[in-house]
């Protein structure tokens, strides 16, 4: 076999189109059932009480995990968000926030936020390294990120 000229090898420019990321539009889910609510370990340091609603989780054809999160605090507070997360670029978006009567009032920042691994406040990093985003791979559909939180965080599925 005869050696592969360096010119065969060139990729012409434009043989790779390149995508801009486009999100999809998505409406807000029902208030939270809170009786429904599924915990999830954050870290030893983590005083507060975090959940995820399994109704409102949606994996997006544009690549976004979509969930309602409810953090209760020690003190009785309780913050309760609708939020995305992107595992291709590891950042989360908030869209809305929970009010006590179960409406929402909408985010007016936009911004994705890069996901930071904290200590204690944590919850965005666990969700991204354990339930949605396992080895920096997005859930490929709503029962895969259920079934991550029922188990406690992604376990891989080894066969012999």
């Amino acid at each position: 076999m005869g050696a592969v000229s360096a010119p065969a090898l060139a990729v012409e420019e434009g043989d790779y189109e390149k995508k801009t990321w486009q999100e999809v539009e998505v409406g807000l889910p029902a208030a939270p059932d809170l009786s429904e609510c599924r915990d999830f370990y954050v870290s030893a340091a983590a005083k507060n009480r975090f959940c995820i609603d399994p109704r409102s989780i949606s994996v997006g054809a544009d690549g976004v995990v979509r969930y309602t999160l409810v953090v209760d605090t020690p003190s009785g507070s309780r913050n309760v968000t609708f939020e995305g997360m992107r595992c291709e670029t590891r950042e989360r978006r908030l869209y809305a926030t929970g009010q006590p009567d179960g409406t929402w009032v909408v985010s007016r920042n936009r911004q994705w936020v890069r996901i930071s691994e904290a200590t204690a406040n944590r919850q965005h990093a666990a969700l991204f390294l354990e339930y949605f985003c396992p080895d920096g791979i997005m859930v490929t559909k709503r029962e895969e990120a259920l079934d991550n939180l029922r188990r406690g965080g992604y376990q891989p599925k080894i066969r012999f």
